[in-house]
């Protein structure tokens, strides 16, 4: 039987709680903080299937574990305005994890609604020490990207410009936008994620279909796991994400089994109009 690694209490929180920054808990795997992908990224994002229609307003709310404790949550929202979509999402730890170390985070990214293209990801992110604010800009008509990044405790600043291929989506948007493309068992579909000062391909693979129960009640789904050539679990863990097996691919369930533990996101409200 596998065992976790026995990490001290302090560093496997400050682990967990670097982790628990919304989904990246779940989309560290597109290779945030790490190398870029050994290959160049040329595939641009393809557009949503037809039928497919994101939420004119919806909020999610998903409750956070670590192993068997309760760690944190995590709350999106969906707006549309005109042709865009606008995704803004918060996480904060709670109970024992927050009084070891506090984190309280804030994203936004907004997207094309008919393309799916990311235009803006912003992220603000509190973890202990750490104050981040950063902007990533997709500049399609000169086909770059831009990272305009501060950090508020040293002061120092990052500028950073990149070319892109073309149509690409971001890590906190890639998870809801692959709502938007077939999940049909046993194939697979590719998200050409930006962030930062890199790209990573990222393959869907739709493994199989499981009845998953949720605080919010219980679902049948497709279960999707999500690989790159780059990012912090590969060779370290595995990731998993559960849609409903219906129209919307309403993501109910997330889990990260990485070397330090399994942390699971589980659907407990939804709201949507």
């Amino acid at each position: 039987m596998h065992k976790e690694s026995p990490l001290p209490v302090k560093k496997r929180t400050t682990v967990l709680s670097s982790r628990l920054a919304l989904f990246f808990a779940v989309a560290a795997f597109l290779g945030a903080q790490q190398n870029p992908s050994p290959q160049p990224v040329t595939q641009t994002l393809a557009p949503p299937r037809p039928g497919f229609s994101f939420p004119q307003k919806q909020t999610l709310t998903y409750l956070v574990d670590w192993r068997v404790f309760p760690a944190g949550t995590a709350i999106l929202h969906f707006e549309q305005q005109d042709n865009v979509e606008k995704l803004s999402a918060t996480a904060e730890t709670s109970g024992a994890i927050n009084l070891l170390f506090h984190v309280s985070d804030k994203f936004q990214s907004t997207f094309d609604r008919a393309k799916g293209c990311t235009n803006q990801f912003d992220k603000q992110t509190v973890e202990g020490r750490r104050q981040i604010n950063s902007t990533l800009k997709l500049d399609y008509g000169a086909n770059k990207s831009i990272l305009d990044e501060k950090n508020l405790v040293t002061g120092q600043n990052k500028h950073v410009e990149q070319a892109i291929p073309g149509c690409l989506t971001d890590l906190l948007t890639g998870i809801y936008y692959a709502a938007s493309q077939p999940m049909s068992v046993g194939q697979s579909f590719p998200l050409p994620v930006a962030d930062a000062t890199h790209m990573v391909l990222v393959n869907m693979k739709v493994e199989g279909r499981e009845e998953v129960k949720t605080p919010l009640g219980t679902f049948k789904t497709v279960r999707v796991q999500p690989t790159a050539e780059a990012g912090v679990v590969k060779n370290r863990g595995n990731i998993w994400i559960w849609y409903t097996d219906d129209d919307r691919h309403l993501p109910v369930q997330m889990r990260a089994r990485l070397f330090w533990g399994t942390i699971t996101f589980r659907l407990s409200a939804n709201e949507a109009r």
